[in-house]
């Protein structure tokens, strides 16, 4: 599934537009690492703890973005976004969203193949 922040995608034309298509979740946090993360703020700095919250909750719904858009017959999604809000004192709410789409390369033999990342342990 290719996603992109863009409105278009170089060197694609699309076939088809099948909508809006979203992932949402609604995390608490944690109180132990909120606790950690409130001495830490004391110094400044990076708060390991809630980067690392926000970043599996960024993951969670790109997954699901892609799970309704790969459920409406898309295979890309352009002008892909996330919004995160507050909603009271406990909880984040993190959304992805962009429109789904039908792609085909504009040259047949340009074809799209995804770069899998490695993972540094």
């Amino acid at each position: 599934m290719i996603a992109v922040t863009t409105n278009d995608l170089p060197g694609y034309r699309v076939i088809a537009v099948y909508g809006e298509v979203m992932g949402l979740t609604v995390r608490a946090r944690d109180i132990g690492a909120t606790f950690t993360a409130g001495f830490r703020a004391i110094g400044g700095g990076e708060l390991p703890e809630m980067t690392q919250a926000l970043y599996e909750s960024r993951h969670q719904v790109m997954g699901r973005m892609v799970q309704e858009a790969v459920a409406k017959g898309a295979n890309a999604i352009v002008a892909m976004r996330f919004d995160t809000s507050e909603m009271g004192q406990q909880w984040t709410e993190v959304c992805a969203y962009g429109t789904a789409v039908y792609v085909e390369p504009v040259d047949p033999t340009n074809q799209y193949t995804p770069v899998q990342a490695s993972s540094a342990n």
